[in-house]
């Protein structure tokens, strides 16, 4: 009877130090993930390499200070300004002026829906961005694809209305687009193949190598933890 209630003390005790050194595991397990993710967020890429970086930000990210963010690196900012033919973004305006304040170089985006045609995405870009020969070249960001669409669209019809859109969007601007197309989007579309327009290319912390020719532009933290505004923001790069 004795030794039957010793081993079940030793055993007790086993039990009781293997749960002790499982939670101080999972603590450290804790602290090492967020050690790892406050390094991720703050990262970017060095300015000795990338001489030339920036922001892109809209309404969602809420107020952003530009005279931050300029004190913090930045020489440029694109801003989101429309999303297909009838979105648009309600903080582009604010931005635009605070940024232009600032002293930071200005572009406009626009969110490319393969739902919409293209002349009604024209429209509602050419409403909301100025004819403005000091801006930069304009944007449009190809992150959505017609598997998404409520109606069947076909692949050539998507290459073909952002083709026109692309057009219609250069005749306002005076200025080549610069195309964004997400990894997904390019593996539907190619359109890195099929466009000869500047490359704007998206993965954090890695170079993107999902196109089939080098890019100009790299969204290269999609969390950048900054003090210029209260959520992280999409920090980008120019090429050298």
């Amino acid at each position: 009877m004795m030794a039957r209630k010793a081993r079940k003390k030793r055993s007790r005790q086993k039990v009781s130090r293997g749960l002790k050194v499982t939670l101080v595991l999972l603590v450290l397990t804790a602290v090492a993930a967020a050690y790892a993710w406050n390094e991720a967020s703050s990262w970017r890429p060095d300015e000795e390499t990338y001489p030339d970086q920036g922001a892109l930000v809209n309404a969602a990210d809420g107020p952003v200070d530009f005279g931050t963010l300029k004190g913090l690196g930045a020489e440029f900012v694109y801003i989101e300004a429309s999303d297909g033919a009838e979105q648009k973004d309600v903080g582009f305006p604010r931005n635009f002026a605070a940024a232009h304040r600032a002293g930071l170089e200005v572009g406009a985006a626009h969110r490319f829906d393969p739902c919409a045609v293209a002349d009604g995405q024209s429209a509602n870009f050419v409403t909301m961005v100025p004819r403005d020969s000091a801006l930069l070249p304009p944007a449009i960001l190809l992150d959505r694809v017609a598997s998404e669409c409520p109606a069947r669209v076909s692949d050539a019809a998507v290459q073909s209305e952002l083709t026109t859109l692309v057009n219609q969007i250069e005749a306002h601007s005076g200025k080549a687009v610069i195309l964004a197309p997400s990894a997904k989007f390019e593996e539907t579309y190619g359109v890195s193949r099929r466009m000869d327009r500047n490359l704007w290319l998206t993965r954090s912390w890695f170079e993107p190598e999902y196109a089939s020719r080098p890019h100009v532009m790299w969204t290269a933290n999609r969390w950048y933890a900054n003090e210029a505004a209260q959520p992280p923001l999409r920090w980008v790069v120019v090429r050298p």
